[in-house]
This record gives structure tokens, sequence and C-alpha cells, in this order.
């Protein structure tokens, strides 16, 4: 029974006069810890076969192990050569080395298309910044409530991951070093005025981390002050700043190094932990697929990890300054493939940044590349998504749409994912962010055992899959 024939089956069940599956959505849209959140919702969750999720999220991990050593591997321990090739700025960069910690967790959000034949990434989104977390372990709670879907479960023996739990097993542990024997406090901190902008997003997070059984503090980065080598908000001592701010955003304001310094003493001091570190910033930074991608770049590679670089990574290719000076061969190739190419700015996200070769004429793209390449870009191979068929509730029509798909990791593996999904030929960037008409489903996957449950977490060993 393929993921495929699950979808053919929900579907024909979704039609089916009396059936409760059309009322999902608005349960899901209704439901108390995603009231912060105020986006809206497929009418139907993505499937796939588990063993399908639990081999990507192993090849993301070799992935991104891969990516933590290319200074090491690629520039003999030189970090100021590799942040350079990463077009890392001398503001950012003091950001990161003043802060320390330049192996960071693996702990982030990957994203990926699916062709129709595998996942393919698209970025690793390394850092706690990333969102989606709450929506996805609350979608899929939702979804578990109501009778008509979780019949339709247990009969297709689907199960999926709770994201929030393996965020609450990582900072508990992370938190264990200053708070040992007890529950951590936690504090997420936006930039200042981030509230504005986030807030919707975090408190769905803070709502859904609550159902879990965990709570914590969100404020700005300019409501919480130093004393005794700690961090405080108000009189509550703070044991982990969870970051959902970036380096450029410090470098960036006249007033940046003030707003931080209470938080880069208390954690110079020990007192107050940063979840994750800056330097996860500059691992995340996309001319590290670049770096991969590039058969001229990657001797130093093993056959074993270049075959798996091939398998879940598409052509990449860095674009600078100096590209565009000296590489006049694959400048000529990006503009012959502009209809196949999509070029992305390094260290943006959102879709920011990004333009489409297919959606852009010749002179539109010479110039996008001539301009992205001062900030630094790379420009990937166009994966074509594969059409999800989705039954509108109101009209009973099919209509096709298409997704990318987050994967969520921690340091204990992989920990679930979120699809976000549009109406097919209504855009080539599929952002909550950037596009009015995009949506957020759950993800749901098939196992091959002959018994359903929810798994814990997609972990990349065979011992943890167990547990």
């Amino acid at each position: 029974m393929s993921a495929e024939w699950v979808t053919a089956q929900y579907n024909e069940e979704f039609r089916t006069p009396g059936s409760g599956l059309p009322r999902v959505a608005q349960y899901v849209k209704d439901y108390p810890t995603l009231a912060p959140w105020r986006g809206e919702y497929v009418a139907r969750p993505i499937f796939f076969a588990e063993r399908e999720m639990r081999e990507f999220a192993d090849d993301l991990r070799h992935l991104l192990e891969m990516i933590f050593s290319l200074p090491d591997r690629m520039f003999g321990g030189d970090l100021e050569a590799f942040r350079s090739v990463l077009g890392i700025d001398d503001g950012q960069w003091e950001v990161i080395r003043q802060f320390g910690d330049l192996t960071p967790p693996c702990f982030g959000r990957a994203d990926m298309y699916h062709d129709g034949t595998s996942f393919k990434l698209l970025e690793t989104n390394l850092g706690s910044e990333s969102g989606g977390w709450g929506l996805v372990s609350e979608i899929s709670e939702a979804m578990m409530e109501v009778d008509a879907f979780a019949d339709f479960a247990r009969r297709n023996r689907l199960g999926y991951v709770h994201p929030i739990r393996a965020v609450v097993e990582a900072v508990r542990r992370f938190g264990a070093r200053v708070a040992p024997g007890r529950e951590p406090v936690v504090a997420l901190l936006e930039w200042r005025g981030g509230m504005k902008d986030y807030g919707d997003l975090w408190r769905n997070f803070r709502s859904a981390l609550r159902s879990a059984g965990f709570d914590i503090l969100l404020a700005e980065v300019s409501d919480v002050r130093e004393r005794g080598g700690a961090l405080y908000l108000g009189d509550a001592k703070i044991d982990v700043v969870y970051r959902a701010f970036v380096p450029d955003q410090i470098a960036g304001e006249p007033d940046g190094w003030d707003l931080v310094a209470p938080l880069l003493r208390a954690h110079q001091a020990g007192g107050t932990l940063l979840w994750t570190p800056f330097s996860s910033n500059m691992f995340a930074n996309k001319a590290c697929m670049a770096l991969l991608s590039d058969p001229a770049r990657r001797r130093c590679l093993g056959e074993d990890e270049r075959r798996l670089i091939d398998r879940v990574l598409p052509w990449t290719r860095l674009i600078s300054a100096d590209v565009l000076r000296t590489d006049t061969g694959l400048v000529d190739e990006c503009l012959a493939r502009r209809e196949q190419l999509i070029l992305k700015a390094n260290a943006r996200g959102g879709g920011s940044g990004i333009v489409v070769g297919w959606e852009t004429d010749d002179a539109t793209w010479r110039r996008a590349l001539e301009n992205a390449a001062a900030e630094g870009c790379v420009v990937q191979q166009r994966v074509r998504p594969r059409s999800e068929l989705v039954v509108d509730p109101l009209s009973g029509e099919t209509e096709e749409w298409h997704a990318s798909y987050g994967m969520f990791y921690t340091p204990q593996g992989g920990a679930g994912a979120l699809a976000r999904m549009v109406p097919a030929g209504s855009g080539s960037v599929i952002s909550l962010m950037a596009h009015a008409s995009a949506r957020s489903a759950a993800v749901f996957h098939q196992s091959e055992l002959p018994v359903w449950g929810e798994v814990p977490v997609l972990s990349a060993s065979p011992a943890e899959s167990a547990k």
C-alpha cells in the first residue's frame, strides 16, 4: 500500500456524503494552541512512506556533518578563508567570533521539494530562529482529535513525529548544564521590534510547548538585563536564551552591540547559555551547499559522501564578484541555462532575494546575477515539485497543489515535517511569508509495520528508531 494509494483513498472518503473528513481543516483552525497563528490550512495532510522520511533524515544528518567539516576539509582550518568564500562581512563575523561556540548543534528546519521520485534539499535553515515547530506539532495533534481522521489513520497505519517534544528534549538536555536537577528557565528573545512581525509565530510556539508540559518566556533583546554573570527578565533569572535573531541584525544597527552586551556578558560568564550559537548562521549559509555540490571543490570528500550529495542536493553553484571575474565558463553556463535555474541570496530566508530564472528574460537574469554577486548568492537547479491532489471542501473539485516541505531536526535526529503549499501555477516560491495563497499542512508517514502509533523521533540510527 503506497502513499499515493493512501492519498487516493483519503480523497475518495473525503467526497463520500456524510464523511467527517471535510471538517478537519476547520477543527484545526479553531484548535486552542493554534489560535495565535492566523494562517490557513490545506484540506488534507500529505502522506509519505515512513522509510522515505527516515532515509532522508539520515542523509540530512550526514550532510550537515559534512558542512560542519568544511573549514577543516576544504580550507585547512582557515576560518578567515572559509568566511570569505561564504561572503560573511566583517560585522557579522565579529558577532560569530565574540560569541564563540564555532561548532553548533544540529538544530533547525531543512527545506526541500519532492520531485515525484525523492526529496531534494533546498536549504538547511540551521539555527533556532527557524520557525514552524509549533505549527506542525499542533496541526497533527488537532487532526488526531477528529474521530473521522483518527479512524482513517488507524486503518492506514499513519503516524507522525511531534517536533515540539523533540525541542523540549533538546533544550532540557542543554539547560541541564546550568540547571541540574530542575527545569531550566528559558526565554525566547526576538530582536527589537521582532514581536510585532513574528509574535504570532512565537506565541503559537509557546502554546505548543505548554501543551507538551514546558514553558518559556517571550521577550525582545532590549527587555533583558545582566546581573552577576546571568541574564534576567524582570526578576526571573534566565538559564537558556532561545535565540530568534541573527548576526546581521546586531551588526546592521548602530546600537546593535549595546543591545546584546548583557547577553554577551552573561554568555561569556556561563550563567546564561545561548541556544543556538551564531555559528549556526555561518553553516546555514547557502554557499555551503554550493561547496558540496561543485565537483571541483569536493575532492576531499569520500565516494559515499559524494553519492549522498548527488542524491539529495540539486546542482548548486556559488556566484560572487570573484566568480564573475574569473569563471567565465560558469557564468556562461548560468546564462545559457536560465530556464533551469533559480538564484538565491546566500544569507537570506523566507523567499527574500530569490530570482526565478524561468520567470525572467535573458537581460533581467544577467542583471540579477551581476547584482546578487556583490552580496553573494547561489544558483540552483530547478526542482519541479510533484503535484498533490486536494479536494476542495466547498466545491468538491479536485485541485493540484505544490508543496515545500520542512523537515525539523535536533541533535537526537529527525523531528517531523511540515508542508507549506500553494495552488499549482500560482507561483514558484512556496513560502508562508512570500505567497498570499500559501497554506500549511501536516505530514503523516505510513508505517510498514502492522501496528499504528506515533513515534517520538525520526532517528538516524536503528537503535534510536526502536525506542
